[in-house]
């Protein structure tokens, strides 16, 4: 049994019980490729360094904590989703992974789409430049002023997630004389095999409209009768943080069984199927992610079967990877502050972070991998435990990992795979600063999202 074959968490996986550990690796010193961005490297001084940039000098230019990001590597990867699909097919960034402006200049520059899902990240969108055109909007319950300024802007879809948002929707883009481009969101019943939060194609949860009890299709009918959208394609999403091909297989049968049967009620062929996003990394080096021309192959593959079985011309297919793209590309540095043993247990290593700049772990029980990075070590390893400085027991950063066993006060730490999910989720709690973003490429660094201040905090607090 693996200990991490489902990062999302154990509760919804086969995991060994607490208590019960991986043996070390044979060095600590080793960095897997798998979990950290590519132009990661030891060098000879035993200091790691990203684009040739040490660690030791990031810390001490930018501070600690900060997600420090290879900007070569999260373009090399658009760029490898943008080549394994083609262009016969779109690629939309799903911009909640991880949003800055300066991000979606780099999926301008690349060729990739843009999946929003609130009206901040709209604006973000809006504001760096991104044609609106290339630009699709999600979200469970929009507000009428976010559908307004989507269809004003000229969006180049809604994706609608209720009964009431296909009129809503509808009543707007009518009353500004417009005709919105939209797909559907169903459900289709397909439980992925992850964390029980980020299934998200059950029927008992909030998004889309079931497939069940002929509600897609009493969608499909209501949007093909108003004027002012036109229904362009149906929408499925199955989950996050998924390594197994079997779920979008079974979605996409039962996708095509709907197109199937709009074309034989309605005589109209939808020219568009959005596959969703949600394909795993690696967290730990027992993770194994497919690579993007393979998801590729696997999924173009599965939906002309499924087309060509049901006698229909394949649609054109969308995909939205988020964390695929920016997860592995950064990493969070910390500075240790305590080390505190515990006999017969294990060492608790406290950093100057915490939860505010990575929930997954407590909110998913999420796995990650942690090195020491300020120097090497040829000390014994001991288990750990990473945690942050918050007043809150579930303050956990890395559940289980080893260190050397010489770690100590002043010592920089890493944990690899977090470009994904965590600035976007970070918080204030404790009135904790949210930490930089830096991008890094040929040896330059530079601040995309700078280190929040008391005076910004301060500056909304209006007494």
């Amino acid at each position: 049994m693996s200990r991490s074959a489902h990062p999302a968490g154990p509760r919804h996986a086969d995991v060994l019980p607490e208590g019960h550990y991986a043996a070390p690796p044979a060095d600590l010193n080793v960095l897997d490729p798998k979990v950290w961005a590519r132009s990661v490297a030891r060098g000879e001084d035993g200091v790691v360094a990203v684009a040739g940039l040490p660690v030791t000098r990031l810390a001490e230019e930018f501070g600690t904590p900060a997600y420090i990001l290879d900007e070569a590597d999260f373009r090399a990867r658009a760029r490898a989703w943008r080549t394994a699909f083609g262009p016969d097919a779109d690629v939309f960034y799903a911009g909640k992974a991880f949003l800055s402006r300066a991000v979606v200049r780099w999926l301008a520059e690349e060729g990739l789409n843009l999946d929003v899902c609130s009206g901040g990240e709209l604006a973000t969108a809006l504001s760096a430049g991104m044609p609106a055109d290339r630009i699709a909007f999600h979200g469970n319950n929009k507000s009428a002023a976010e559908i307004e300024r989507a269809v004003r802007a000229g969006v180049g879809r809604i994706v609608l997630d209720s009964f009431q948002e296909i009129v809503r929707v509808a009543h707007i883009a009518q009353s500004l004389g417009k005709r919105q481009r939209v797909q559907i969101r169903v459900t289709v019943g397909v439980e992925a095999h992850t964390h029980e939060f980020i299934a998200t194609a059950h029927e008992d949860q909030k998004f889309g409209i079931p497939l069940a009890g002929g509600q897609a299709a009493e969608a499909v009918r209501r949007a093909l009768r108003l004027d002012g959208i036109e229904l362009i394609g149906i929408h499925s999403h199955i989950g996050s943080q998924i390594f197994d091909m079997s779920g979008f297989e079974v979605a996409a049968h039962r996708v095509v069984g709907l197109l199937k049967d709009i074309r034989d009620e309605h005589g109209v062929e939808l020219p568009e199927i959005d596959l969703g996003g949600g394909l795993g990394i690696a967290y730990t080096s027992d993770d194994d992610p497919r690579e993007p021309h393979e998801i590729a192959e696997a999924l173009t593959e599965i939906v002309t079967r499924e087309c060509r079985g049901a006698g229909l011309r394949t649609p054109r297919i969308s995909v939205e990877p988020g964390r695929a793209i920016v997860g592995p590309t950064a990493f969070t540095l910390y500075e240790v502050g305590t080390v505190k043993p515990l006999d017969g247990l294990r060492t608790y290593v406290s950093v100057d972070g915490g939860m505010s700049d990575n929930i997954r772990t407590a909110l998913y029980d999420a796995e990650y991998s942690v090195a020491l990075v300020s120097r090497a070590s040829d000390a014994e390893p001991m288990l750990v435990r990473v945690v942050g400085k918050h007043c809150e027991s579930g303050d956990i950063v890395v559940k289980d990992a080893f260190l050397p066993a010489d770690l100590a006060p002043g010592d920089l730490i890493a944990v690899p795979a977090t470009g994904a999910y965590c600035r976007s989720m970070a918080s204030n709690y404790n009135h904790a600063l949210r930490p930089p973003v830096v991008a890094v490429e040929d040896g330059e660094a530079r601040v995309i999202v700078r280190r929040e201040t008391e005076e910004d905090l301060l500056r909304l607090d209006v007494g």
